[in-house]
């Protein structure tokens, strides 16, 4: 029971239920599309015209396998795209040879699949639901059938004795959901295997992506291109034949309507503001182009034949349910949800990295104590018991050891407050950013113009780690850049504090070198953001933000 609870809650399990559902209609999709492009080309085989026409199914099947290479990203969580045409030599011919590539027979296998396996689970499935609801809401329709509904050997017509149904109705619905997740398991390695794209200097990829590939508006307008070549032959053939019957509308339909989907794909894909339209989802978004689009393509068919009884109204239902479904597992996957799985592992990426940099601090810091202070503090160990053996014997020779000790002991005493100093300022605490970093500047040969205004005073880690990167691209610049003057500027802007230290150095600063990426890392463990803009020549400018709300 547990398990089941759990996976009643977790959202993977109705994107899998969509998945497999939306087979209802993208299967009859993809097969009267297949069937009618494959059709003309056998029918044009002896002609000129099976060349646009070829190249119109290579570009017609990419375009389906994109569709469904973004729902199976989306919903089987598998990394899928549409396979991409690869050409083998160059020229038109070797151009064309590529469309027809091992990828394009992966995205024809995986589309049939969706008919012939993908259709029959689907059907099976809503089958269950269906049933699964009628029991549920058995108390709803029962009593108004008239006679009664016929259940086996018992019928039932009353509202008490249609109660009856509601506990296995309620038990049956769960498990019905829950189905679609072994069905839509193998589905994810037929994806994982048939909906993928070698790379290579040759690929002519076409992806669903914001400007993804820079050929997809140059394969719209090819696609387009080659309808329309087609449409103007059938229509000449039509008028040289008979001047009869417009049969060319049958080819003009499915053509017109696949070069829609297309177009509309190509649109998304260019114009990601689109999606913001559709709750963020580019799967709803090309989920309601190609539902409008084939209503369209079955109100126009059902207007061109008899206009009796309005079948189109079937499809219809069909259509706003898949869209009703889809919009409530892109509610379920909403953007804000990925942008939260997104900033998690950023977080865990950069806390990750900032107890990297902490354990390189500690190490410089273990470092500096035993080259440097340590060492003093055991030579003025040394002169001190030197001096109190002299001190009897050779006093002069005593007071020149203790004057040694002396000056030892300042050097070992500036050391460690340099070291002190290099761990956390203690004018930082006592006084704040300002005096710190004028403090710091004063230390530097170089002219340095400080400007800080943040009140109210940030966080200690904050501020903390504000100085830092100050103090940082104050030393880079000064040892690397042979800038003239820098100045530094903080401000804090509503809860957030605004960095930004400028030199008129040679700049080229590498922005994934060391020093800057430690930099980087500091930030970015405390939700920040680091940019460096240093081209050859110069200027360099260093801008951090942090939050300090």
């Amino acid at each position: 029971m547990e398990l089941i609870a759990r996976m009643l809650v977790d959202p993977a399990t109705y994107r899998r239920l969509f998945y497999v559902l939306s087979a209802l209609v993208l299967g009859p999709a993809w097969f009267t599309a297949l069937i009618t492009v494959w059709s003309l080309c056998l029918g044009l085989a002896v002609t000129p015209l099976v060349i646009p026409m070829l190249l119109g199914l290579a570009f017609m099947t990419r375009a389906l396998a994109a569709v469904e290479a973004e729902m199976a990203r989306s919903l089987l969580d598998v990394d899928a795209r549409a396979p991409a045409a690869v050409a083998t030599r160059p020229g038109f011919w070797g151009w064309f040879r590529g469309q027809f590539s091992g990828g394009f027979w992966r995205a024809q296998a995986y589309l049939w699949i969706r008919w012939f396996a993908g259709f029959p689970v689907a059907i099976a499935v809503l089958v269950v639901i269906v049933f699964a609801g009628s029991m549920l809401f058995a108390p709803l329709w029962v009593p108004f059938v008239h006679g009664g509904a016929q259940i086996g050997i018992w019928r039932p017509h009353t509202f008490l004795q249609s109660l009856a149904f509601v506990p296995f109705g309620a038990a049956l619905m769960p498990l019905s959901v829950i189905l679609a997740r072994p069905l839509a398991t193998p589905f994810r390695g037929i994806a994982a295997n048939l909906l993928n794209s070698p790379t290579g200097p040759d690929s002519l990829e076409w992806r669903a992506g914001p400007l993804a590939n820079p050929r997809s508006r140059y394969a719209l307008e090819a696609h387009a291109a080659v309808d329309g070549v087609l449409v103007f032959a059938l229509v000449l053939i039509w008028l040289v034949v008979s001047r009869g019957y417009f049969w060319p509308i049958w080819a003009w339909l499915p053509l017109a309507t696949i070069l829609g989907i297309h177009g509309w794909l190509v649109l998304i894909a260019q114009q990601p503001s689109l999606t913001e339209r559709f709750l963020g989802s580019r799967t709803l978004a090309a989920t309601a182009g190609i539902c409008a689009l084939l209503a369209g393509f079955c109100t126009t068919v059902w207007a061109i034949t008899a206009r009796g009884y309005f079948w189109p109204v079937w499809p219809m239902i069909g259509f706003v349910v898949l869209l009703a479904m889809q919009s409530a597992t892109a509610l379920l996957t909403s953007p804000r949800r990925a942008e939260m799985e997104e900033r998690i592992e950023t977080l865990e990426t950069t806390r990750a990295g900032a107890v990297d940099a902490q354990e390189t601090e500690l190490r410089r810091i273990e470092r500096d104590l035993h080259d440097g202070a340590q060492a003093r503090l055991v030579a003025l160990g040394m002169s001190l018991g030197m001096a109190e053996q002299k001190l009897s014997d050779d006093p002069e020779r005593a007071g020149e050891l203790l004057a040694e000790a002396r000056i030892g002991a300042e050097h070992a005493l500036r050391e460690l407050r340099d070291l002190a100093r290099g761990i956390h300022p203690p004018v930082l605490s006592d006084r704040g950013l300002e005096a710190a970093l004028a403090s710091l500047a004063s230390s530097t040969p170089l002219p340095v113009g400080v400007s800080v205004s943040v009140v109210p005073r940030p966080a200690p880690a904050v501020e903390t780690a504000t100085y830092f990167v100050a103090a940082e691209a104050l030393a880079n610049a000064a040892k690397h850049a042979r800038a003239q003057r820098v100045d530094i500027q903080i401000i804090r802007v509503d809860d957030t504090i605004e960095l930004e230290v400028h030199d008129d150095g040679i700049g080229g600063a590498n922005p994934d070198g060391s020093g800057l990426r430690g930099l980087r890392r500091r930030v970015e463990a405390l939700d920040g953001s680091l940019s460096v803009s240093s081209p050859r020549g110069g200027p360099t400018t260093i801008r951090a933000k942090l939050p300090c709300g």
